[in-house]
Formats: structure tokens, sequence, C-alpha cells
């Protein structure tokens, strides 16, 4: 199948201002979507648009809105609101489509957009090739076609939204509990504080000042996994019971117990089908999640008597695998149960078929008030992760990585440098132009000697894709959280 030459594994994203995200290529991608998903459904179209705070999305989506308009749609603007809570509404509105302006956990710099079917799900293969030749088949030039739709208004479905989330778990008291909640100053900064406020919680809010440039800056889920020691430390200063921290458009969650020991994605997947499991409630006895998940999920989910299934990285693909699922299996009361080690966590059900920030944190805390002795700590310590470092590099173009010799050979060298390797994952990202490395091993090997194997691996794919000297590596600790320097004597 031929590859896309704008849509991602995540939409479409880049640096605003430069092609694609412009307003004018953006103005032609909504007269596409407006024509192309129209025809899917009967009657009239609706088209419901939402954004993070990043000051490009005003524009962006005055753009997309007049190209949709152009179709003789409605198009129903949300305004600020998290990715999910897009979703939920695209589905619970009866639209025809959603589109999400956001580039998630990335810079204020970049932007993106994410369409969702009726379903309230991302768009098929079909649907963006369709939209892609659409594209192609467009003259060049100003289009200056008439908007022969209609804007309408949707702030009040904030309060429709919020509402769904308080009636994921009834009767959910948290009085008693003190929250510090990193909102990323993204799409959660106001509703994450509201929510938890009505459930009672004294909550201590973080990064909610939206001023459009300072979304994801030193905040959020993705801060909180490379940088776990500052959170850490306010736990302690505004003496919290936990921290819950979200990503731009609050899709992700990443948790911090008591004692500033992260919980991350593959902590919260092992806890919740653990739950699940026991209250006869996880759809298919089955948990499905990525192959960048930690070994150890393996070995948890065996001796806690449920299954697991891996797909190829992207939520996506952990969607379809649990939509599988449900197609074989009775689903009535039943979650699937899916996601990732970001902390995209997929609970779906007949109304819900995204990852949600929010709703996910809901679930966790079920769980922890269940306990005789509440504590976040005494939960993640069920699972004992094995030893596993995620590496990122940018990289100045991508070619084919079984093409690079060099590269695999070096990947070779890796494995027997590795006596105790349990699981290496190579492969470019699918929304940026980035590496990424995943390398776990056994307690044979030190965090230290994955480091300098990431490290020498992302210098090698730099030079073979002729990328500038000094960009950027990251070398993260998945288990414990927290960004690995180059080694001494790598220097």
């Amino acid at each position: 199948m031929a590859s896309n030459q704008y849509f991602g594994t995540d939409g479409i994203r880049g640096t605003v201002g430069t092609h694609p995200m412009t307003a004018e290529f953006v103005y032609r991608l909504g007269v596409a979507v407006g024509h192309v998903l129209s025809l899917e459904t009967p009657g009239p179209d609706l088209f419901v648009i939402g954004r993070d705070t990043r000051t490009s999305g005003p524009m962006l989506q005055e753009a997309l809105t007049s190209g949709l308009l152009t179709s003789g749609a409605r198009v129903l603007d949300l305004g600020i609101l998290p990715t999910p809570g897009i979703a939920w509404l695209t589905r619970e509105l009866g639209a025809t489509a959603g589109a999400v302006i956001s580039a998630s956990h990335n810079p204020a710099a970049e932007n993106g957009i994410k369409f969702l079917n009726a379903q309230g799900m991302k768009l098929s293969e079909s649907q963006e090739q369709a939209l892609e030749a659409y594209l192609a088949s467009l003259p060049e030039g100003a289009l200056n076609l008439p908007e022969t739709g209609r804007r309408v208004d949707g702030s009040q479905y904030y309060e429709l939204y919020l509402q769904d989330l308080l009636a994921t778990q009834k009767d959910l008291d948290l009085s008693g509990l003190k929250i510090l909640l990193d909102c990323s100053n993204g799409a959660s900064h106001r509703i994450g504080p509201e929510l938890f406020r009505r459930l009672g919680a004294e909550v201590i809010a973080l990064h909610t000042e939206s001023d459009g440039v300072n979304i994801n800056v030193q905040s959020g889920s993705e801060y909180a996994r490379s940088k776990p020691q500052a959170l850490a430390a306010l736990i302690a200063e505004r003496h919290a019971d936990f921290a819950i921290t979200f990503d731009g458009d609050a899709d992700r969650v990443i948790l911090m117990d008591e004692n500033g020991q992260l919980i991350d994605g593959d902590h919260v997947l092992a806890i919740l089908a653990d739950a699940l499991h026991r209250e006869n409630s996880l759809l298919a006895n089955t948990l499905v999640t990525t192959v960048m998940a930690n070994g150890a999920l393996h070995q948890f989910a065996a001796e806690h008597h449920f299954e697991l299934i891996q797909t190829p990285v992207g939520d996506k693909y952990v969607t379809e695998a649990l939509l599988g699922l449900t197609a074989q299996n009775t689903a009535d009361g039943q979650f699937g149960l899916g996601g990732e080690q970001s902390g995209h966590i997929i609970l779906l059900d007949a109304n819900h078929r995204t990852g949600d920030g929010l709703r996910t944190a809901l679930f966790m805390l079920r769980v922890l008030l269940q306990q005789e002795k509440p504590s976040l700590a005494a939960l993640a310590s069920q699972i004992q992760k094995y030893p596993q470092l995620i590496a990122s590099c940018n990289v100045a173009s991508k070619p084919d990585l079984k093409t690079l010799l060099p590269l695999q050979v070096k990947l070779d060298e890796v494995k027997r440098r590795l006596p105790g390797l349990v699981q290496l994952n190579s492969r470019y990202s699918g929304t940026e132009p980035k590496y990424r490395l995943m390398l776990e091993a056994d307690t044979r090997h030190s965090t230290r000697e994955l480091a300098v194997l990431c490290w020498e691996v992302c210098d090698l794919i730099q030079r073979e894709t002729n990328t500038p000297p000094g960009a950027k590596i990251e070398v993260l600790n998945v288990s414990a959280g927290g960004l690995i320097p180059r080694p001494e004597n790598d220097r």
C-alpha cells in the first residue's frame, strides 16, 4: 500500500508557517475533507472542531473551517477541549466527522490536525488516501469557493463532556485526597481542575496558564517522564498524596506516587487489567499493548491469569485490536483495555473509543480507593519492570532502515554485547523527524550499559542520515523515569 504524502500515524503535523502547517494548505485540506467525508453519510453534514491552547490554533481552525464550509456543512466550534472530549462529542452528537487541532506533547511552534470518523476514531488508511487524492486533484492557486455552510458555537458542549467524565465512576468520592494536578498549560487547563474538585478532592493545579506558547514547557506528562525529580519535589513540598499529569491535548496521563516514583502507562495497564479481570469486566480477559511495552508485563499477565497481546507502535493499532476482540466476544459490561507506556490508555466501551487521560485517571482512583490502605506506591509495586531505555534522535531524512548496512551491523553488535537482551525495537517516529531505539534487558545488565549502546546507535544513525552535528539526542530511562546523559567516556 502506497505511503501517504501528508498523513502520518497521528494525522498531519509540522512546524507552523512551514508547509503543510500553513493557512493556505489547511484551507485546501478543509475543502477535501468536507467533500470526501460528506459522501459517506446521508443527510446534512456536521463537522465538529476543537483545539488545544497553541497560539496557532485559531488561525488553523479558521482556515479549516472556511474549507469545510465550502461543502455546505455546519461546522461546530467546540473551542479549547481535550482530544478525547472532541472524539467523544463527535460520536455523541452524531457528527459526520471531527477535527482536532493539536500537536499533543510537542512544542508550541508545532501543530497538527487529526481527523476523527463518526465513531470518534481515527480515519482509516483508505479514507486518508481518498483525501490525499482529492487534494492532489485540486487546481493550483486560490480556489475562491463560496462558503455555503454555517458556523455554529459549540462552547456549551464542554459541560456535556464534563458530565460524561463525572459519570465514568459513579459515587467516586475523592474527599480527603490532596492531588497535585499538572495540566501542561494545555487542553486540560480548565476541565482538569474542575473535574477533580467536583469529585471532592483538594486540587493543587499546576500549569493552567494557557498563554499559547507555554504548552508542554517544563510541564505535563512527558516532562514528568524525563524530569521526575522536579515533580517528586513538588509532591513533598506541597504534602500531596500523589500527582496526576497530562500532556498537551490530555489523551495521555502519567501519575506519581506518594514516594515520588513514576507510574507510567505500563503500570497503569497492569493495575487496571488486574482490577478489571478480578471484576470479570476485562474484555476477552485480554490486555492489548504495543511491542514497546516492558517485558515484565508478560510475566505479570501470566501471574494474574489474563492474556496479553501486542501490536505495532501506535494507538490506532491498539484500537484495531480491541475492536477485533469486541467483534469476537460479548462486550456488555466489559471494557476493552489497551495502551502504551506513554500513558495513552484506551478503555473501550460502547461510547468511548479513544484514549482519555482524564477518564483513565478516574479509573485508577477508583482502584486506589478500593484498597484497605490506599497507596499508589503499593499498587505500582505489584509490577517490577525490567531495565528499559528508549533513545530518540532527530534525523535529517528517513531512508529505509533496512538499506542502512552500518546500522544493521551495529544492531547485530548490540545483540552480541547484551546476552540478557529481552527486547530491541528500531524504528522511525510516525509523527516526527526522529529515529527511536528501545533496548530492554534482564538484570544481568545495568542501565549504564544500555545507555552506552543507545548513544552509539543514535550517533551512527545521525551520521548515516546526514544529520547536522549536535542535533538532539535523548535517552529516556523508561523503567524509572529521567533522561540519561551521554556517558562521560563517550564524549
